[in-house]
């Protein structure tokens, strides 16, 4: 989760940038920067690496000005690097940015046939030149904001100064989080209250398409072309409430964080220019791989079942996938020519950590999926690929969930490359598929009233069932599991066709079905399932895209319409809902949303 900070200051603001940086280190980074105006002109300061290397370069080339942006990023494709750090700017305008620009390739190009020439292959720098191109033909700053908001598509967050204008900042955000500080005199920007905690109490979160200018004396906040109002909020400046946000609990916080968290992960590992994915130099070969082992415990064993389903339809790659703390204790032959794939938000998972150590022994290269990669399991792999999930501080997982999946499925696409099992073509339509789910995830958040209210009738059941085929089975599985772990009711997930061996007695008018059913090449089946259920007086929630709403939606007590998309990333979508559902059941039912009884976040004992 790259980090955001903008101030509008009494003084010279980048020691005060610098700081808010500081308070930002927990999301991670590799490159920092900040950018402030100096006699009405953009004057940057970048590092690769840590912000002590961005402050001993300040020590040397200070910053004077009271205007100011300053950012921590994770690097997209390619090397983290100075040039490739935010802020991105032009003569006119400086950009830092979180998220995704899905149509940048279009506006890039249109902006070079304008004679703008890119110096970078990131979408942050397109924004900057947009903004640009429009100041030039005579539009206000509000006036390309506007209309700069109406072009990009995707999920941001953006800090944006202009030069010969000290006294004023924008900002704005789709999917992706963005507070407003207010001060005596002063405005702040952040990606999180955190950020802004030593400078007011103050805050205003924006809203879904908001933009704001700043001013010293305030904010002007719009929705499209509109002028809206925004509740400020005084906070009690304590590391837990500021940690929430706006948010009742750090589970709501964190499935709401998912597009911003799912663009920060897929920028380290798809190149949006080509549309192809690169991964880091692994220690196995894809093409020469006689199988591919993985093993987890609790949710990240459903991302790695999810990923069995991608990696053998699409690469074509054998996989076996068991619970490590079976696994551990089996003592199972492993291939000479496979490898093993581990995967734990933590890194500290004991029986996870112990299967790793069993699969080394038998000379197995060890892959890792991590949220902390310097963790032991981290240590101990041979490659770690970072989800850029930020701290979960919630013990039911779900950003962690969804960018281990993303990551899991940019492997598997560079996988079914290397064994010529798709072609340029088709990697391409995958890898542009990716790139729209932070946007699709945003319009999937956008259904949390509806999901509130239906969640207010499953939380009156005893037993709940989930029903999904293929990859959708194992969401079917993660959403039994959230569940019944943080609301307590009783929840089973089961494939789809194996309904009719024995889950089918449960079904009564007491029992709600929750069908996970985008419209893919097994619709048709788990159509007929969900017939099944309403013939025996089942209660079905279904959830599916357009298509399988028109088809099905009225046979069910409550449909919600997701977005339509590929269905090979539609399990990241469709874990969101889930996600929801298990939360405000839970809230419902009054229990520990955050520190659900008996379960702890990392499982570091057998």
């Amino acid at each position: 989760m790259c980090g955001i900070i903008g101030i509008l200051g009494k003084g010279d603001v980048s020691n005060a940038l610098l700081d808010g940086l500081r308070r930002l280190e927990y999301r991670g980074y590799d490159s920092t920067g900040i950018a402030t105006l100096v006699n009405s002109r953009i004057e940057r300061r970048r590092a690769k690496g840590k912000i002590s290397n961005l402050e001993v370069l300040l020590q040397k080339e200070p910053l004077s000005g009271s205007t100011g942006i300053g950012h921590t990023r994770w690097a997209t494709h390619g090397r983290p690097s100075e040039n490739n750090a935010h802020p991105h700017a032009t003569d006119k305008v400086a950009v830092v940015h979180n998220g995704i620009i899905e149509n940048f390739q279009e506006l890039r190009d249109e902006l070079s046939k304008q004679g703008h020439v890119f110096t970078t292959e990131t979408d942050t720098e397109t924004v900057a030149h947009l903004l640009t191109h429009l100041l030039a033909q005579g539009k206000t700053p509000e006036q390309a904001m506007a209309i700069t908001m109406s072009r990009l598509q995707g999920a941001f967050s953006l800090a944006i100064m202009f030069a010969d204008r000290s006294d004023l900042m924008a900002g704005a955000r789709r999917g992706s989080p963005l507070a407003v500080g207010y001060g005596d005199g002063e405005m702040f920007l952040g990606s999180d209250a955190m950020a802004l905690a030593p400078y007011t109490n103050r805050i205003c979160y924006l809203e879904e398409d908001d933009w704001a200018l700043l001013t010293r004396d305030g904010a002007t906040i719009y929705n499209g072309d509109k002028r809206v109002n925004r509740e400020v909020r005084q906070t009690a400046l304590s590391g837990a409430l500021i940690g929430k946000g706006n948010y009742r609990h750090f589970m709501m916080k964190e499935i709401a964080e998912q597009p911003t968290v799912i663009g920060d992960t897929l920028q380290a590992f798809v190149n949006p220019l080509a549309r192809r994915i690169e991964l880091p130099k692994l220690p196995v070969d894809l093409a020469r791989l006689s199988r591919l082992t993985i093993v987890a415990c609790g949710t990240a064993y459903l991302a790695g079942y999810v990923a069995k389903y991608w990696l053998e339809k699409i690469a074509r790659l054998p996989v076996e996938i068991d619970v490590a703390s079976e696994f551990r204790y089996r003592a199972a032959p492993l291939d000479a020519d496979g490898a093993t794939l581990v995967i734990s938000q933590s890194g500290e998972t004991a029986d996870t950590l112990a299967a790793l150590r069993y699969a080394k022994a038998q000379g197995h290269k060890i892959l890792a999926v991590l949220n902390v990669p310097e963790s032991t399991i981290g240590r101990e792999s041979d490659l770690v690929l970072h989800t850029l999930a930020g701290p979960e501080i919630g013990v039911a997982s779900t950003k962690a969930f969804t960018t281990q999946l993303v990551v899991l499925a940019a492997l598997a696409i560079a996988t079914a490359r290397a064994r010529g099992a798709i072609d340029a073509k088709r990697e391409a339509e995958l890898s542009a598929a990716l790139l729209e789910v932070p946007a699709r995830a945003a319009e999937v958040l956008n259904h949390d009233e509806t999901l509130k209210a239906i969640a207010l009738k499953v939380a009156e059941a005893r037993d709940v069932l989930f029903l999904g085929r293929g990859a959708s089975y194992p969401i079917a599985m993660e959403g039994a599991l959230k569940l019944k772990e943080i609301s307590y009711i009783h929840a089973e997930g089961y494939a789809a066709g194996e309904m009719k061996h024995g889950p089918i007695a449960l079904i009564d008018e007491t029992v709600p079905v929750i069908v996970v059913a985008p419209s893919d090449d097994l619709f048709e089946k788990t159509a007929s399932n969900l017939q099944e259920v309403r013939a025996r007086g089942g209660r079905v929630i279904f959830f599916s895209d357009a298509d399988g709403i028109r088809r099905l939606g009225a046979e069910a007590m409550a449909a919600v319409e997701l977005p339509k998309v590929d269905p090979f990333v539609a399990p990241i979508l469709y874990a969101i809902p889930v996600q929801l559902l298990a939360y405000h059941a839970a809230v419902a039912k009054g229990t520990d949303v955050d520190q659900p009884r008996n379960l702890a976040k990392s499982v570091t004992v057998e």
